[in-house]
Parts: structure tokens; C-alpha cells; sequence
């Protein structure tokens, strides 16, 4: 081939505003078409420009396509970041509201209903005890002893959901005051 008409690597490089070794990568490559001549790489100045354009254009248009990929997760995961915190706040409004309750405040009352319901039996035997050593049939004591179960039984039947034993524990975490909770 002629290399008359066609020029360096060093013409290229001072055109492109880039080094001559980016210029022969390029030409290595194969993104610039070149002949390699006794080690001298040269190159057809419109057909160079024109390509090394195009793989300037690829390369910003891979650049911006990853760009917008990026902002779109970014995007997602603070929709994601924003939705659990609506999440928390409509979970915090309805504890506030009485609407649910924190699963360690259930428990403090269950363990509070459970030593109350402690309390009743273990007294039991001391408040029946004068009851029943003037009886004289076992049925008597039967009847003495199931009537005194009967009796706690009932006071556990008439025990009630307090909501305001749940305000008392919102209360103290937030440090709201009772008018601050408006209960629908």
C-alpha cells in the first residue's frame, strides 16, 4: 500500500489532542484502521476521525447509560429507604393511637395478670383454711374449695383490656403526654 497519502501516528496524536501510544492502542485495538510499515503505524486522516468519533460516542453513550442506571438504583433504593420510614411512622401512629401494642408491653401485662392469678391461688389455701376446719364431709370441703376457685375465677372474668395501661408505656418512651394521644 502507498503510505504517501497517509499520516503518523505523531499527526494523529497532535490532531486528536491525545498521546502517540493511545494512538497506536487505539490502532492495536483495531477502533482506528491503520498500516503498520516497518513498525510505523499510518492512518487515513478522515476514516481515523470519523471511527475514533464513533468510539467516542460509544464510549459516552456507555458512560451515560450507566450514569442513568445508577441514578435509577439510587432513585429505588431512596423510594425503598423513604417507604420504610412511612412504614415505621404509620407503625408509631398506630401504637400512639392504641390501635397496636409493643410486643414487650403485652408481656409485662400478661406477666402482671399472671402473678395476680399467683397471688389469688397461693392465698387460697390461708383464706380457706378457717373455712374449712369446722366442716365435717369431704363434700363440704369439696363445695367450700370449689366455691372459693369460683370466686377467683369470676374477679379474673371481669378483669379488662386497660388502655390506659398502653398509654402509661407509650408515655414513657416518647415522652408524650396523655393529651398528645388522640385515640380514634
Amino acid at each position: 500500500m502507498d503510505v504517501s497519502k497517509l499520516k503518523t501516528t505523531e499527526f494523529l496524536a497532535n490532531y486528536f489532542g491525545i498521546s502517540a501510544r493511545r494512538v497506536q492502542q487505539l490502532a492495536q485495538d483495531n477502533i482506528i484502521p491503520s498500516v503498520k510499515e516497518k513498525g510505523t503505524y499510518y492512518f487515513d486522516p478522515p476514516i481515523a476521525i470519523k471511527k475514533y468519533i464513533t468510539f467516542l460516542q460509544d464510549a459516552l453513550n456507555k458512560k451515560n447509560k450507566n450514569t442513568e442506571e445508577h441514578e435509577t438504583k439510587k432513585l429505588d433504593a431512596e423510594i425503598r429507604l423513604k417507604e420504610a420510614k412511612a412504614t415505621v411512622a404509620e407503625i408509631e401512629l398506630s401504637e400512639l393511637k392504641g390501635k397496636m401494642h409493643r410486643s414487650e408491653d403485652v408481656q409485662a401485662l400478661i406477666e402482671d395478670l399472671a402473678a395476680t392469678i399467683k397471688g389469688m391461688i397461693a392465698g387460697l389455701p390461708g383464706r380457706l383454711a378457717m373455712d374449712v376446719v369446722n366442716l365435717k364431709t369431704a363434700a363440704e370441703v369439696s363445695d367450700a374449695i370449689e366455691k372459693a376457685c369460683f370466686e377467683i375465677l369470676d374477679q379474673l372474668a371481669e378483669y379488662e383490656y386497660d388502655p390506659d395501661y398502653f398509654k402509661e408505656k407509650v408515655q414513657e418512651r416518647g415522652g408524650l403526654a396523655s393529651d398528645d394521644i388522640d385515640s380514634d
